[in-house]
Order: structure tokens, then sequence, then C-alpha cells
């Protein structure tokens, strides 16, 4: 019987340590993780200049068709109106939403129809990369495609 206990002694103290050494090394990781949690996102500038995006615009009438190139931070491109374009991507791009989304399947939509024009934007944006196609077939067609004036062109009458 004492043999059992001369085994189990060691095994215990190193335990305790163990248990104590977890306990130091826990609360120096959850210190920053909790830092992490407060900070505010980081500026736009912060996230490097990868931000480049391909628009293509076909049926849009009023010579606003065309492939356009769209760089921002800093702002450029053959795009017709690059800043105020990454101006308003800026404004649209909220921390964990992805700004290019389709309409979800289970909207309710009118039923109208705002013209035959389509636009297909390719690129990198906020760091993720951008595969988004945009027509005007139904109200939240619409409502999606004016979301992105000016990066896509102005289509209301």
């Amino acid at each position: 019987m004492s043999l059992f206990r001369k085994s189990r002694a060691p095994f215990a103290r190193l335990l305790v340590a163990g248990a104590g050494s977890l306990v130091a090394v826990g609360s120096l990781a959850a210190s920053p993780a909790a830092a992490l949690d407060r900070m505010p996102p980081p500026a736009r500038d912060d996230l490097g200049s990868g931000d480049h995006l391909t628009v293509t615009v076909r049926n849009a009438g009023g010579g606003r068709d065309g492939t356009f190139e769209l760089y921002c931070h800093p702002g450029g491109g053959t795009h017709p109106d690059a800043g105020r374009a990454c101006a308003a991507l800026d404004r649209g791009t909220h921390w964990g939403k992805d700004t290019f989304a389709p309409v979800p399947d289970d909207s309710l939509c009118t039923m109208q129809y705002g013209g035959p024009a389509t636009a297909h934007v390719t690129g990198t944006w906020a760091g993720r990369p951008v595969e988004a196609t945009y027509d005007r077939s139904n109200g939240c067609e619409i409502g999606r495609w004016d979301r992105m004036v000016p990066l896509l062109p102005d289509l209301r009458a």
C-alpha cells in the first residue's frame, strides 16, 4: 500500500503544478482575445491595396455599356467615376457581411421589370474574391442594382 501512495504523490504534485500552469497560460491567452473583441475593424487603408474590380455592363444603353477597371485605396482605373464608386463601396462594406451578396432565395419581390441591363463584377474587395451578377428583372434585383450606383450605372428614371 505504501508503494501505491508513493507513486500517486508525484503524480498529484504534477497534476497540481500542471493545472496551475494551465490556469496561468489560459489567463494570458484570454487577455489578448478579449482585447481583440473590443478592437474596431481595421481602417480600409490598413487592408492593403488589393481592392480591384472589373465591371462589365451590357444593355444599359446611353453609352453606359462596356468593361471598366476600378482600383480603390488609392482610387483609379478606367471606371467613369472611380472616386465616388470606391466611396460608395466603402460605405456599403460592413464587417462580416458580403457587400455583393445576391438577393436571398426566399425574398418577396415586386413583379416589375427594370429593363434588359446586366452587369458582371469580378475581382477582389476587402481581401475577398468577388464574382457577382446583376440584372433588373424584379423589384429586389432593381434595388440591389441601385444600391451599387455609382459602381453600376444609374438607370433610375
